[in-house]
């Protein structure tokens, strides 16, 4: 085989892989449970961070012991519920946030990526809250799906398009 017809094999393989993940992400977007969910936005202070926000998750305790410990993720009743886990699911509590408190934050934080036109939708104005949208896999941490902001109670998607 010459070089040129390697080269295009490769690139339909690796074309192949990508559309694979693509299909399987949206696929889990439409079959996975989604729920809104209380963000807190910081910037990680790194020099090419790109166009995404980065967002800390809040999540409803049920039965976390153990800060900084492994925990499971679940929908009940419209909230994102974390519970303890004794296997590894890929998802922590921050160190401060377990024990007997209502609400724990995720460890690790989530990208949200935002188009270029659009100004940095987690500066809200006094009074609002950002919250964003997650679909919850079996293990692992949420991946966003759009973001919102509430204020006097009722949630409004932002139009980021």
């Amino acid at each position: 085989m010459n070089r040129p017809r390697r080269g295009l094999v490769l690139a339909a393989i690796q074309i192949a892989l990508v559309s694979s993940l693509g299909v399987k992400l949206l696929i889990d977007r439409h079959t996975l449970p989604r729920v809104w969910v209380k963000a807190a936005p910081f910037d990680p202070l790194l020099p090419i961070r790109g166009r995404y926000v980065r967002l800390a998750l809040q999540a409803k305790a049920h039965g976390v012991t153990r800060t900084g410990g492994a925990v499971a993720l679940m929908v009940e009743d419209g909230e994102l519920i974390a519970v303890s886990s004794a296997g590894e699911t890929g998802v922590r509590v921050r160190p401060n946030s377990g024990g007997d408190a209502v609400t724990v934050i995720l460890a690790d934080a989530v990208a949200f990526f935002i188009p270029e036109h659009v100004p940095d939708p987690s500066r809200l104005p006094a009074g609002e809250e950002l919250w964003v949208e997650v679909t919850v896999p079996r293990k692992g941490m949420p991946r966003p799906v759009r973001l919102g902001a509430k204020r006097a109670g009722v949630l409004t998607p932002f139009a980021l398009d």
